[in-house]
C-alpha cells in the first residue's frame, strides 16, 4: 500500500486515510494507494463498513496537476483506464462507505467523495468539478456519477462553469447529506456507518448491489437483478436467524453472524 494512503480498522469499521499533505492530490501513487485500500477493505471480514478521510484540513483538492500536464495523449489514454478504475475500486466496496469531507474536495477530490454511498461535510467544505478550468473535463466518473446524483442539469452547471459549492448549497443540491461542524466530520462519518456494525453482511452488500447495478440499467433489468440477490439471501445463515428472532421476539432482535 502507498505511504499516502493506509488502511486502518477500528471496532469493525475501516477507514481509507490519505495522506499527501499539503492538499493530498491524487498522483498516480496516490490512485494507486486508493486501488489497493479499497481492495484490501472489500477483502477483510472485519471490516463491515469504511470512511474515506482526508485528515482534519482538506479531503482532497484534485489530481496532481504537474504530473498530468507533463503527459502526452497517449500517456493519458494509458493512464485514463487505471485512474478510472482506481475510484471505481472505492465504488465497488460491498460495505457502506462515507466519505468524511473536510476542506476542499474538488476535482477528483471530488470525483473520490462520489464513489461513497454517503458524504459527511464539515461546514468549512468547498466541493466542485474545476476541469473545464483547465480546458478539459472530470474524467474519473464525474460527468457520470454527479448527473446520478444530483441531476443532469445541477451536474452540468458544475461542469460547465467549475465552480465550487460551499457545504449548505451542497446538501441543498443532495451532493451532500449531512453538514457538521468541521472538528466532527470523522465522528459524523463514524456514528453513520457504526450502525452497521454486526449487521448481516451479505442482505447489506445485496442492497447495494441491487440499488447500484439497477441504476446502470431499465427498470425490468433492475428488477431481476433486485429477485435474483433476493432469493439468494435465503441461502444465508443471517437470513435465518433474522426471520427466527422477527417470529420468536419481534423485530429489530436478531443478532447476526455476517454469513
Amino acid at each position: 500500500m502507498s505511504e499516502s494512503v493506509r488502511l486502518t480498522v477500528e471496532a469493525g469499521i475501516g477507514t481509507i486515510h490519505l495522506a499527501r499533505p499539503p492538499m493530498n492530490a491524487l498522483d498516480i501513487e496516490v490512485q494507486e494507494g486508493i486501488r489497493s485500500a479499497a481492495e484490501e477493505a472489500s477483502e477483510r471480514r472485519d471490516v463491515a463498513a469504511v470512511i474515506v478521510y482526508g485528515g482534519e484540513k482538506v479531503f482532497a483538492a484534485g489530481a496532481d496537476i504537474k504530473q498530468m500536464q507533463a503527459m502526452s495523449y497517449t500517456d493519458m489514454v494509458d493512464r485514463s483506464s487505471a485512474l478510472q478504475s482506481a475510484l471505481t475500486a472505492v465504488a465497488r466496496i460491498p460495505k457502506p462507505t462515507v466519505a468524511a469531507i473536510t476542506g476542499y474536495a474538488l476535482g477528483g477530490g471530488c470525483e473520490l467523495a462520489l464513489c461513497c454511498d454517503f458524504r459527511v461535510a464539515g461546514d468549512n467544505a468547498k466541493l466542485g468539478q474545476p476541469e473545464i478550468l483547465l480546458g478539459v473535463i472530470p474524467g474519473a466518473g464525474g460527468t457520470q456519477r454527479l448527473a446520478r446524483l444530483i441531476g443532469p442539469a445541477r451536474a452540468k452547471d458544475l461542469i460547465y462553469t467549475g465552480r465550487f459549492v460551499d457545504s449548505a448549497e451542497a446538501l441543498s443540491i443532495g451532493l451532500v447529506d449531512e453538514v457538521v461542524p468541521a472538528d466532527d466530520v470523522f465522528a459524523a462519518a463514524r456514528r453513520r456507518v457504526e450502525r452497521y456494525v454486526g449487521g448481516p453482511a451479505y442482505a447489506l452488500r445485496a442492497a447495494k448491489e441491487a440499488v447500484d447495478r439497477g441504476l446502470e440499467t431499465d427498470l425490468t433489468t433492475g428488477l431481476e437483478i433486485e429477485r435474483m440477490l433476493f432469493a439468494g439471501l435465503f441461502a444465508t445463515r443471517d437470513r435465518d436467524l433474522g426471520m427466527s428472532s422477527f417470529v420468536e421476539k419481534g423485530p429489530g432482535k436478531a443478532q447476526f453472524e455476517g454469513r
